[in-house]
């Protein structure tokens, strides 16, 4: 009897790139939601639940990055194309013109 082999190999990568439409994307939206897990994981021994567990049942001492591939490829997670919206910055974090410097450009040597 052989053991499935876990991670990037099940899912299958070519099942995970059906899913979006760049490999940089899908490498990018995984490596996110595995820092969300990691930071669930991390709150939870301190009593706090700001961020969203797994969304599928963890193995035993599966990695974050394989249950975010795993919920990807389940559509638990879907990966959206990005908007101009998602990098603006919140209003409540200070401009570079309110941050009470300037940049002088005039700099001699």
């Amino acid at each position: 009897m052989s053991v499935q082999p876990e991670g990037i190999t099940n899912p299958p990568i070519d099942d995970l790139l059906e899913k979006t439409e760049s490999k940089y994307e899908l490498v990018i939206e995984a490596s996110r939601r595995a820092r969300q897990i990691n930071a669930y994981y991390a709150q939870l021994q301190e009593g706090l639940l700001e961020n969203v567990g797994p969304l599928v049942t963890p193995e035993p001492n599966e990695k974050p990055l394989s249950i975010a591939l795993r919920e990807i490829d389940q559509d638990k997670i879907i990966i959206r194309e990005a908007t101009e919206a998602d990098f603006a910055a919140p209003e409540s974090e200070p401009a570079a013109d309110d941050l009470g410097f300037t940049f002088d450009q005039d700099v001699e040597e």
